[in-house]
């Protein structure tokens, strides 16, 4: 990432905050549906929003749950985005492949407490970029278009 060009954005979510607890409802032991995210202080020439969700403390490394992009701007990313490619809820957002599957993939760590993190990215405009790619293929393309970044990390055992 550009870090000298690119401003910090703060992330909150109603779920669950900084350095806290996921709620079972948000993890795969739960009802698996993304949290909330809220965004303050966006940019006027943002152009959309992806999300990439990591659980950083994977025994095979940092493992991706959940890849999504090209989400309208918006000040809050609703809770439970339905799975799916195409997200028309979300005007065509898409979901990349994260976890194998093109949808949000919740915490359910094989052992221990993982730390689980929402990293939110606005950018400057939308992604070309098909629903069979994944978190790799993403963070190229955004490459030299990230206005924003910001994220939250959430723990669950």
């Amino acid at each position: 990432m550009d870090s000298y060009l690119v401003e910090n954005i703060k992330i909150t979510s109603k779920a669950f905050e900084n350095g806290g607890t996921i709620p079972l409802k948000y993890t795969g032991k739960g009802e698996d549906i993304s949290p909330d995210l809220q965004l303050s202080s966006i940019s006027p020439t943002a152009k959309s929003i992806a999300v990439i969700m990591d659980d950083f403390d994977h025994p095979m490394g940092i493992f991706n749950h959940w890849v999504i992009w090209n989400i309208p701007v918006m000040k809050e990313i609703p809770e439970a985005i339905p799975p799916g490619a195409i997200v028309s809820s979300l005007n065509g957002a898409v979901q990349g492949i994260g976890y194998g599957k093109n949808r949000y993939k919740g915490p359910n760590p094989p052992f221990g407490t993982h730390r689980y993190k929402y990293q939110i990215y606005v950018l400057d405009k939308l992604i070309d970029l098909g629903s069979d790619a994944g978190k790799e293929e993403l963070l190229k393309k955004m490459k030299g278009h990230i206005l924003q970044y910001g994220s939250i990390t959430g723990m669950f055992r």
